[in-house]
């Protein structure tokens, strides 16, 4: 059975709420009530300031028992080698997957939430769980040394999901762009997550978290490009 235990947001914010407001409750019922050392991942920040950034995430969590620690380029390794708790924030993913490159992490993380230490995201800290990051809507602001993310997931994310087409608007569809990527990596799945709605992996079992559904594109049994809606707290342990 595998350790992992993983919750991936598609946002931090839904409509009008608060900044994680929506995640607080969910997150509470991932982690329980010990008190836990949570380290953060601010590196989604283009600004660099991670302090000002870990702030916001502590006064939004402040209800919780968790301690929350900001994770700097100089400690760390050894601040996420001490971590009951991953926890990657959102901001722009190639900026994200650049300074995880460049602070020699990617396999400290994978190894560490491989090893059953859990995993929190949002935005740009769900694009990461998945193979690579080619289904993220983020500008290439800078350029990672690779695309290849964490791999905690067999399957691509696209978080921030609308398909939504304004009057008069000539440029590819969400749709049109996720299928893009899908002819140019056969086989491979898209989870795509509206706001309001994450991903929970625990004891192998991987559900969706939300009161909306969100939307699978996969390959059916004629290896043809196919969608389909995923259901409120659907069971997608079949994608793992």
């Amino acid at each position: 059975m595998s350790l992992n235990q993983i919750l991936a947001f598609s946002s931090s914010r839904v409509g009008n709420n608060g900044y994680l407001q929506m995640a607080l409750p969910v997150i509470k019922n991932f982690l329980g009530d010990k008190p836990l050392n949570i380290t953060f991942i601010p590196f989604a920040l283009v600004n660099n300031d991670y302090e000002a950034y870990t702030t916001i995430v502590q006064e939004a969590l402040k209800e919780l028992p968790y301690t929350i620690q900001t994770v700097q380029p100089a400690n760390a390794k050894a601040i996420i080698a001490q971590a009951d708790v991953i926890m990657v924030g959102g901001g722009n993913t190639f900026k994200l997957l650049h300074d995880i490159y460049d602070c020699q992490l990617l396999d400290i993380i994978r190894d560490k939430v491989n090893s059953g230490t859990p995993y929190i995201g949002w935005s740009a800290g769900s694009n990461i769980t998945g193979p690579g990051i080619g289904t993220t809507n983020d500008m290439p602001v800078i350029a990672p040394k690779s695309f290849n993310a964490l791999g905690l997931f067999p399957f691509q994310i696209n978080p921030h999901y609308t398909n939504v087409k304004p009057a008069g608007h000539h440029g590819e569809t969400r749709d049109q762009r996720l299928e893009e990527f899908m002819q140019m990596n056969p086989g491979l799945p898209i989870v795509a997550l509206p706001e309001g709605t994450a991903l929970q992996l625990g004891g192998n079992k991987l559900k969706l978290i939300g009161e909306k559904g969100a939307v699978l594109f996969y390959w059916d049994e004629n290896d043809l490009a196919a969608k389909r809606e995923i259901l409120a707290s659907e069971d997608l342990s079949f994608l793992l």
